[in-house]
């Protein structure tokens, strides 16, 4: 019940968000018509499409995508068509006489009528348009579709956000409906209120079909409703905790296999299994590969299968090609699963990245954990497992590591190392600027002059996004106190882009400090999405500064991490 609530507050708080302001003309159309026969039709149109298309775009595949796409260029035709019949009284007449000839009634929707039908088909078509501001609760929402997939739970919870969301419109209609009649009865101005809806209709369609309700109206807020939201989710959300209790040898449910064909309990019975959770851009599954390649190389003979389950943070890390490019850069020759609808993530109840599970070959759990290192205690697990399989001793030798670039562990902790530092608004923290983070918003900002140790900071043009930043105009800049051995950022470009970086440390060029994706003058190029290694230096004893600079726009920024 508490998501329910939550999803149905945050509904309602979309009423205060700039990015409701292109449909709601749309609405105010029909604020001159009775709100049953009327409004009710349209705001439940509007809802019922929202929540279905949203369910939809949880799959993500690119079917769905093009569907969508076309039918919000009928919904723009639709609209706009109902725009001009609001400003010329005959062409709705003209337009639709071929369709009442067959007996539709579409002619409704020109506004020459006030049924039902044709106000759930206008709200039909805003609701394919409408594209309300992910704050913290819909981020929420969609993050828990994305994880659980199209379901009837998760589509019922977006259909509540979509009714808070109406509730409030349908309040704001019913006062709009006073104010119109009022109009009407002191000014005499029925034609002209109908057209000047026409055009505000006619506006919003412009606005919606050009793009300009993303990139004008969302850098205008009168009220952030983020913190607001934040609030509800503190005090209402409950919290998880990771649960190793019963966990079974349950691999099933993966979108599709590399290296291997689909595996199942059933088959990997007599074995000794290590399941590891991790996804290719994150910095610390990245630093435990030279271990798992070596584990499966020394002791698959024996009877070990290593299973990596592939569950991506990032929505890019759901695409096939990405995820085979990474294995064959770190060559991964060990079977991997792609759990991009996290059923196996759920059914381990995991909560990390990276995460090992070690089966004996019973099917039975003996060993977890979580995070980086422990790496001896983990091999020796498995030598034992593999002595109780076998009958016979296995040497008690540790595998010899080749690691390189990224790959390398850890500098040795300290308490100053900074910690994860995510860009995008979902979970940003220790961020300073002359404008705040706003979802999904693009704003001009201005740097800190001054950072403190793990504060960061923007420079440029930039649009907010949950997981990430995207540069809209070339020369915009992220800015970091740290302190560590290793920098690295996750990175990626819009479609059919590549990106020119430049890196400082302390406002110089690099020289000896590049990483493997940057050379001594601190440039590097984003050609893919992935984590690049930035910064390379011989220890991590104080703290500096870091700049990169981007060359081109189009640039997208996911999050700092550290070694």
């Amino acid at each position: 019940m508490t998501l329910f609530l939550l999803a149905y507050l945050g509904g309602i708080l979309t009423i205060l968000s700039p990015c409701v302001l292109p449909v709601l003309p749309f609405v105010f159309a029909r604020a001159g018509q009775p709100f049953r026969s009327s409004g009710l039709p349209l705001l439940l149109g509007m809802a019922f499409t929202f929540a279905l298309l949203a369910s939809i775009a949880t799959l993500g595949g690119a079917a769905a995508v093009q569907a969508n796409e076309y039918g919000r260029f009928a919904a723009v035709v639709l609209l706009a068509l109902f725009g001009l019949t609001l400003l010329w009284d005959g062409l709705a007449e003209r337009v639709m006489r071929p369709l009442v000839r067959l007996g539709g009634r579409l002619s409704e929707v020109a506004g020459t009528g006030n049924g039902f039908a044709s106000s759930l088909l206008l709200g039909v078509a805003t609701g394919l348009l409408w594209a309300p501001c992910a704050g913290p609760i819909l981020g929420l929402l969609l993050t828990g579709a994305a994880l659980q997939g199209a379901s009837a739970a998760t589509s019922l919870l977006l259909l509540v956000y979509a009714a808070g969301a109406a509730t409030s419109l349908a309040l704001a209609l019913l006062a709009g409906r006073r104010v119109f009649a009022l109009m009407k009865r002191s000014l005499g101005a029925e034609a002209w209120l109908r057209r000047g809806l026409g055009l505000a209709v006619l506006l919003g369609v412009g606005a919606i079909a050009s793009g300009a309700d993303k990139s004008i109206l969302t850098r205008w807020s009168p009220v952030n409703t983020s913190s607001i939201e934040q609030s509800l989710l503190n005090t209402l959300r409950p919290e998880t905790t990771a649960n190793t209790k019963n966990i079974q040898l349950n691999v099933s449910g993966a979108t599709h296999w590399l290296n291997s064909p689909p595996l199942s309990a059933e088959q990997l019975k007599g074995k000794v299994v290590l399941v590891d959770f991790w996804t290719y851009s994150c910095i610390n599954c990245i630093r435990t590969l030279p271990y798992l390649r070596a584990w499966n190389e020394k002791y698959q003979a024996q009877g070990l299968v290593i299973i990596g389950v592939h569950s991506p943070e990032f929505a890019f890390e759901k695409s096939l090609p990405n995820v085979q490019q990474a294995m064959q850069d770190s060559g991964i020759r060990y079977p991997v699963a792609l759990d991009n609808d996290f059923a196996i993530w759920r059914a381990f109840h995991n909560e990390y990245w990276p995460a090992h599970y070690l089966f004996d070959a019973n099917g039975g759990l003996r060993d977890t954990h979580f995070g980086e290192g422990n790496y001896a205690e983990t091999e020796r697990q498995i030598q034992t497992l593999l002595a109780e399989k076998n009958g016979t001793a296995v040497t008690a030798d540790r595998v010899k590591i080749v690691a390189q670039g990224a790959e390398i562990s850890a500098a040795t902790a300290s308490n100053q190392r900074t910690p994860e530092t995510y860009l995008g608004y979902e979970k940003a923290k220790n961020f300073v600027g002359s404008s705040p983070l706003l979802a999904d918003k693009t704003l001009q900002y201005r740097a800190a002059e001054k950072l403190e140790l793990h504060q960061w900071s923007l420079h440029g043009d930039w649009l907010q996004g949950a997981q990430m930043l995207t540069l809209q105009q070339a020369g915009g800049r992220v800015l970091l106190g740290f302190q560590a051995r290793d920098v690295n950022l996750v990175l990626g470009a819009e479609a059919g882009k590549t990106v020119r970086f430049r890196v400082t440390l302390d406002g110089k060029p690099l020289g000896d400090n590049h990483g493997v994706d940057t050379d001594a003058e601190g440039l590097g190029v984003i050609r893919a999405q992935r984590v690049y290694q930035l910064i390379r230096q011989p220890d991590n004893q104080h703290p500096h500064r870091i700049e990169v600079e981007f060359l081109d726009a189009g640039a997208e920024a996911f999050a700092f991490t550290f070694g």
